[in-house]
């Protein structure tokens, strides 16, 4: 058996066994129009007729973004995504929770901008109470142009999951009593959005956006969201119960076959970890970074 067997195994592995522990507690319809709003440009908003599928466009006069109409403490959000096609340097496209306050916690996938014939950068990151600053980078495996893939945060008490295709790209653990800071007061709501990020977005900046390949669409579908709605009450929420399944002991940790898979993305895939940078950090990393990933 080659390597792409068994890593095309170890995804369907964990693919159904998920599947099985999430069907009771899926809290959205599938319809974009009943599950989100439009937070910026309307006009830049297309919804299929059966709300199913939706697209964002960029050009010169805006992007546009939508937002879940609840929030939610904890649980798993899965989008497919395909992403702008062709010369998208500058543009970034953005799945991500968020509590849209000034001391905001933020879960982040930032897809940026591609220059043909170069590889695809998805850049992720986490704020807490605020503060971020903790960005990875990974070169992703196949071409996200050419068609639908599937992106996942899981989020519980104890840790945060990334997921592309049901691969662990990566984790930030829930290390509280080792005073290191986690999203699990304040609830967060589900965002989409297409943006100009000319200063940065494409080998630092170094690639502008050429507004004669516009506009730019990215298109979004089979939106999953398997959480608890916030109500006001944490308690409900940290509860572990069937209902709040990813609470459960059993996804406290990455799976043995998971934890292959998120080794084969850092070994292979990784091209930048703030956890790394120790000329950034002044060789005083973050106190997360020596604490253990699963």
């Amino acid at each position: 058996m080659n390597n792409l067997s068994r890593f095309t195994i170890l995804i369907g592995f964990f693919s159904v066994s998920l599947i099985q522990c999430s069907l009771a507690s899926v809290v959205s319809t599938g319809d974009f129009n009943k599950d989100f709003f439009v937070t910026w440009s309307l006009s830049h908003v297309n919804t299929s007729a059966d709300g199913g599928t939706r697209s964002l466009k960029l050009d010169k006069d805006s992007g546009s973004g939508f937002a879940s109409n609840d929030m939610f403490l904890f649980g798993q959000f899965d989008m497919q995504i395909k992403l702008i096609p062709d010369n998208s340097a500058g543009t970034v496209v953005a799945f991500y929770l968020t509590s849209g306050q000034p001391n905001r916690d933020e879960v982040d996938f930032e897809f940026l901008g591609n220059v043909p014939g170069q590889p695809f950068i998805l850049q992720t990151n986490v704020y807490v109470d605020g503060y971020d600053g903790r960005e990875q980078r990974i070169k992703l495996w196949f071409d996200p142009t050419k068609d639908f893939h599937t992106y996942s945060i899981v989020w519980n008490l104890h840790q945060i999951v990334f997921m592309v295709d049901w691969v662990p790209i990566r984790t930030y653990r829930n290390h509280a009593e080792k005073g290191v800071a986690f999203p699990r007061f304040q609830p967060m709501s589900l965002q989409m959005s297409i943006w100009d990020g000319n200063d940065w977005a494409t080998n630092g900046g170094k690639y502008k956006i050429d507004w004669s390949k516009g506009p730019f669409i990215a298109s979004f579908k089979n939106h999953k969201i398997d959480a608890c709605i916030w109500k006001g009450n944490p308690r409900f929420c940290r509860a572990n119960s069937p209902t709040n399944w990813w609470n459960s002991e059993r996804f406290n940790s990455l799976t043995w076959p998971q934890r292959r898979l998120f080794n084969w993305v850092r070994k292979y895939h990784l091209i930048y970890d703030y956890c790394m940078d120790n000329q950034r950090f002044k060789n005083n990393l973050p106190k997360e970074c020596l604490l253990t990933k699963y």
